[in-house]
């Protein structure tokens, strides 16, 4: 089945999906810059590992070791026709981020979107589930900026239902990101702020660091949610701990946050921290 028949059946049940704690929303204005527009630059986080079970995947593991390039990418390439998801997807990878080729973003187009048409409808939790949502995150973030010189041009509403299809279906951490960012932004669909704050508080809740940054700082302020600044805090605290040196937004929310919150939130945030953290390594 068609990425596009596989959107619309799901597209009933996106709609319906709720907050797994009850945060009223106060209308008060948008949060302008909060953090950078979603697609501009950014890159779908790759799952980790890459399985070998496939006589062609072990001669591309053997290939790598060896050193042999070429000869490791045709086995890759071999594995893709063969119908394996995750030889597809590290050749879509590859040719995103420039790594081993040519960097090609067609290319890398043509394999992510054979992976969300051949595997829309594979069985979630699942080892191939975690490439196939990831493919359907690549297509968003292509949808969002187009291809250069390609029929792909920018096409935010496309872009969205490719992040709705992983977010609801595949439960992805990364999609609902995006799909939250979307909706805060008002990209690719109207402003819905109730519908951002559900789909990054599912993120944040999945240790998504993005989300966990904009829905903290959601949080902290009060700002279509319930404010609560402690657990802001504890969101805005993770965030920071896991972004990238370059991701300054994130580290100046966190520092803004800490300078206006009471001793008292401070505390309470760290409680909210140790909670976390005792949960995350169960």
């Amino acid at each position: 089945m068609r990425i596009s028949e596989h959107i619309l059946s799901v597209a009933l049940f996106g709609v319906g999906l709720g907050l797994a704690t009850a945060y009223a929303l106060d209308g008060t204005p948008s949060p302008a810059n909060i953090a950078p527009a979603v697609g501009i630059g950014a890159t779908p986080e790759a799952p980790l590992g890459l399985g070998n079970g496939s006589s062609n995947l072990k001669a591309w593991a053997r290939a790598l070791r060896a050193g042999d390039i070429q000869a490791a990418q045709k086995s890759l390439e071999q594995a893709a026709r063969d119908g394996d998801v995750m030889a597809a997807w590290k050749l879509g990878r590859m040719y995103a981020d420039g790594d081993g080729v040519k960097q090609n973003d067609m290319r890398a187009f043509e394999y992510f979107r054979s992976i969300a048409d051949s595997h829309a409808d594979e069985l979630t939790g699942t080892p191939q589930a975690r490439f196939v949502a990831n493919a359907f995150v690549a297509l968003g973030s292509y949808y969002l900026t187009g291809v250069q010189n390609s029929e792909i041009k920018p096409d935010p509403t496309h872009a969205r239902e490719m992040f709705s299809y992983a977010a609801t279906y595949f439960g992805d951490s990364e999609a609902q990101y995006r799909l939250g960012r979307m909706y805060l932004d008002g990209q690719g669909t109207p402003k819905d702020p109730k519908q951002a704050a559900r789909w990054l508080f599912q993120a944040a809740s999945k240790g998504q660091y993005q989300a966990q940054a904009v829905f903290g700082a959601l949080l902290f302020k009060g700002q279509y949610v319930a404010r609560d600044g402690a657990r802001g805090l504890m969101y805005l605290t993770l965030a920071k701990d896991a972004a990238a040196p370059k991701e300054t937004w994130i580290t100046d929310l966190y520092a803004a946050a800490m300078k206006q919150a009471t001793e008292e939130e401070r505390a309470v945030a760290l409680v909210h921290l140790e909670h976390w953290m005792e949960h995350a390594h169960k």
